[in-house]
């Protein structure tokens, strides 16, 4: 019997190294950002990317195919389950309800992190049976896939959580664009959507909610106007450390984790945002080339679109929301903003992406599978 895990070698004669490189100035940045602002974040952020590394080559070495092709249906409900379980036995932290507390040990969990993986998964796993034909998916596979994308996105955004909900929304919808739908289907939806939005925002979002629609639109927050004041005060160029008040003398919130671009401007001006923005857009349409590079492997195409439109959607709300265009919500930069959770759920979806192309030509999972399969039913 062959093991599960596999180290052929060959993983790293098809390794995506550009796609590691491309990571490592966004890293150093961030870093040097942190540890300016506080070094003991300094610290804690050198052990979560200790995490995520061995996270990441644990998921690398890891036979997805196989696990993908009898797995991924299980990892979902269970996920969703606990996002469920959420509702009746969560820990409640600064109002809201999105914790889970591991008995004995008091280590919290968030599921609607983790679900993003397990969304991608299933995604690939049903795609991957099913391949759309040449004019796309039809609505009754449309309306499959999308149960699979909507249903944790109601469950969250009742915690509520409704900036973590609507990136699941979009990368999952995201994906399925890039997969190809009827383009019946999309404008129907454009003109549903269009009529339904005055509805939703009536009676679907909370006070506070479209309270933070109404800051984004008339008057900035406390939080964005000290971050426009920060990005303002830096200019082109950009402040020395001892000069950047704005973070230095702790007018700007959260300074480290959701509004971190923010400290950017301030330190290192307008150039310093723009090389950013285009470290995450040159990242961005790497992960567009392998999805189209490997157009007929529905895995590697369905985890790299997934990816792209992660980064995309996480990138583009945390600056429009900094610089005053979008509400205000909990998202941070996406591998750049202090924190854990996040790191690590891309280090694992980074893993999954370089297995599967390190082993693009390597089906051996999947047809010991249908093997299998077959042979049951031909015993049956």
């Amino acid at each position: 019997m062959e093991s599960w895990f596999d180290f052929d070698k060959r993983i790293f004669k098809h390794f995506s190294y550009l796609l590691m490189i491309q990571l490592l100035p966004i890293f150093a940045i961030s870093s040097y950002l942190v540890n300016e602002i506080n070094h003991h974040l300094y610290t804690k952020q050198m052990v979560y990317y200790f995490i995520a590394f061995v996270v990441f080559f644990i998921s690398v070495f890891i036979p997805w195919r196989r696990i993908l092709w009898w797995f991924a249906p299980l990892f979902y409900l269970m996920n969703l389950g606990l996002l469920i379980a959420v509702e009746f036995v969560g820990k409640s932290i600064l109002g809201a309800q999105r914790w889970i507390e591991i008995p004995g040990i008091h280590i919290t969990i968030q599921p609607s992190e983790f679900i993003k993986v397990n969304v991608i998964m299933m995604l690939a796993y049903l795609i991957s049976r099913k391949p759309p034909p040449q004019e796309g998916y039809g609505i009754f596979d449309f309306i499959k896939l999308s149960i699979v994308i909507v249903i944790p996105f109601i469950v969250i955004a009742k915690e509520p959580d409704l900036g973590t909900a609507l990136v699941l929304l979009i990368t999952g919808y995201g994906i399925l664009f890039i997969i190809g739908i009827n383009w019946k289907i999309w404008v129907t939806l454009a003109i549903l959507a269009g009529a339904g939005a005055p509805i939703v925002y009536q009676y679907g979002l909370k006070d506070y909610q479209k309270k933070r629609i109404h800051d984004a639109i008339n008057k900035p927050s406390y939080q964005v106007r000290q971050a426009l004041i920060a990005i303002g005060s830096g200019g082109l160029e950009g402040k020395k450390k001892e000069d950047a008040t704005q973070t230095q003398l702790k007018f700007l919130p959260v300074s480290s984790t959701d509004f971190i671009f923010a400290y950017l401007g301030e330190r290192f001006g307008f150039k310093g945002m723009i090389t950013v923005i285009g470290l995450y857009i040159l990242l961005i349409f790497n992960l567009l080339y392998i999805s189209a590079r490997h157009a007929n492997d529905y895995l590697i195409r369905t985890f790299a679109s997934g990816l792209a439109f992660l980064f995309f959607v996480y990138m583009g709300v945390n600056i429009f929301m900094i610089i005053g265009l979008a509400p205000v919500v909990g998202l941070p930069l996406p591998m750049f903003s202090h924190g854990g959770t996040s790191f690590i759920i891309f280090a694992v979806i980074f893993g999954i992406l370089q297995n599967l192309i390190a082993f693009k030509d390597y089906s051996r999972y999947t047809s010991d599978a249908k093997i299998t399969m077959q042979t049951k039913g031909t015993l049956a």
